[in-house]
């Protein structure tokens, strides 16, 4: 009896599976599993053939600088560690109509000017794709465009004399390999695209940026093994609601992960936005309770943003807490230890918390800041006017240091702060205040929770 040749695989994670299920064991989501073309088996052993020696060499050996194209998009260039490298593979993320394609359209209308360059569009026509390009001024732009999805004639294409240096793949979820069944989008497709493209890029030092759709939970869609094959993932961030768009780094081969770039949607396309902080603290107000300006990093750009709160009565047995921007689960948290080490509860009340702009916060050291904007909502007192807060807070509510607190100083002192809320630092550290900054060290959170008391 000859053996199946079709296999289910997940469409969430990639497990495949010898007969349909409704339920996918590996990552549990229901009715992802898909029919694909099985690949052949390969021979068991390695045979008889000997296979090439490789040559080792030493760690202390010579190292040259590595070439980059500069795109002229300083927050683009920044994000992606100085430039482009040739022969490199980056992968950018993000929500339907954020911004990919207009960024990325941009970039390579950048860069045509020092470098032949392609645009491959497999989700729109070339019509429309010229219609965006009029629209931000980029017609007269030297950009090769083509509308195509087979792997094989865009491989056939780029193998030309005439490669381009950059090439823009638009997006991955919609190219296909003939010699696969299984539709584009799916798992093996996707893997086995790139696999293809990646490989294009590594041979003739084609610089491929593959564009990728993302899930409803936010993550690139497609095998988590495409995040592994490329050198950079990018992910293009931003509320809809809001104008900021931010992008993120968080895989990078050749430069600095986590770090950010910040641009501005306008008519006429993104626009680069070289002082974050003064932008997203344009409409701040100091006489405000519950809002407290936190001084943040990015990767290693330091970003002023202004923390919001609202506590309001509640009327329900178990009061809402809405959180946009932070982690919910860190303002839990954070009510606990004031609840329990400070004795301030909240238990009754409702919580709001946001961070204005549109920008999202992981990095403890906002604790903080949060816990400043409680207070200030819970006793409508205002944070004290031109004031910038910062530091982790531990569960017993001591208040931990937080790294490169000089270059948060700083930029707090560039845009006219005059007193920082800070955990105590090192006795080394503590005279590099930057001037015109009064600097107020505390160790617990309740030292912070005084500055409320009426």
């Amino acid at each position: 009896m000859p053996k199946s040749t079709t296999r289910y695989v997940c469409q969430q994670c990639g497990a495949s599976y010898p007969k349909w299920a409704g339920k996918c064991e590996a990552c549990g989501a229901w009715n992802s599993l898909a029919e694909e073309q099985a690949p052949e088996s390969a021979p068991k052993g390695l045979g008889k053939g000997k296979g090439r020696k490789i040559e080792f060499v030493d760690l202390d050996g010579p190292a040259g600088q590595t070439p980059r194209a500069v795109t002229g998009i300083a927050e683009f260039d920044r994000v992606c560690g100085g430039g482009l490298v040739p022969g490199s593979a980056l992968l950018v993320g993000g929500d339907p109509g954020i911004g990919k394609s207009t960024l990325l359209l941009q970039v390579t209308a950048a860069l045509s000017a020092q470098a032949p360059c392609a645009y491959i569009s497999g989700e729109e026509s070339v019509d429309q794709v010229r219609l965006r390009a009029a629209r931000m001024g980029l017609a007269d732009a030297k950009v090769q465009l083509a509308a195509a999805t087979s792997v094989r004639d865009i491989v056939a294409t780029l193998e030309g004399p005439d490669a381009p240096k950059l090439a823009i793949i638009d997006s991955i979820q919609t190219m296909y390999l003939d010699n696969l069944d299984s539709a584009p989008g799916t798992v093996g497709q996707v893997r086995a695209s790139s696999h293809e493209l990646i490989r294009l890029a590594k041979r003739r030092g084609i610089t491929i940026v593959l564009v990728g759709h993302v899930t409803k939970e936010g993550a690139i869609a497609g095998p988590r093994v495409l995040e592994h094959m490329v050198d950079t993932v990018l992910y293009f961030e931003g509320d809809r609601g809001h104008h900021f768009r931010i992008m993120r780094a968080v895989k990078n081969r050749f430069g600095a992960t986590d770090e950010i770039g910040v641009f501005e949607m306008t008519e006429k396309g993104l626009a680069e936005v070289p002082n974050p902080s003064a932008l997203f603290l344009a409409d701040h107000q100091d006489d405000v309770s519950g809002a407290c300006v936190f001084a943040g990093l990015e990767g290693s750009r330091p970003v002023l943003v202004e923390l919001q709160s609202l506590i309001a009565p509640s009327t329900m047995s178990t009061p809402r807490r809405a959180v946009v921007g932070w982690d919910s689960g860190r303002l839990a948290m954070l009510l606990a230890v004031m609840d329990a080490r400070c004795d301030l509860s909240l238990s009754d009340q409702e919580v709001y918390l946001n961070v204005a702009g549109g920008l999202r916060i992981t990095e403890p050291a906002a604790d903080l800041a949060v816990a400043a904007a409680l207070a200030s909502s819970v006793g409508g007192k205002p944070v004290p006017k031109g004031t910038v807060v910062f530091g982790e807070v531990g569960l017993s509510g001591e208040v931990r240091a937080v790294g490169r607190a000089d270059a948060r100083l700083k930029e707090a002192a560039k845009l006219g702060f005059t007193r920082a809320i800070i955990p105590k630092r090192r006795q080394k550290d503590a005279d590099k205040n930057p001037e015109g900054l009064t600097v107020n060290e505390i160790s617990h959170l309740d030292d912070l929770l005084r500055l409320f008391d009426n």
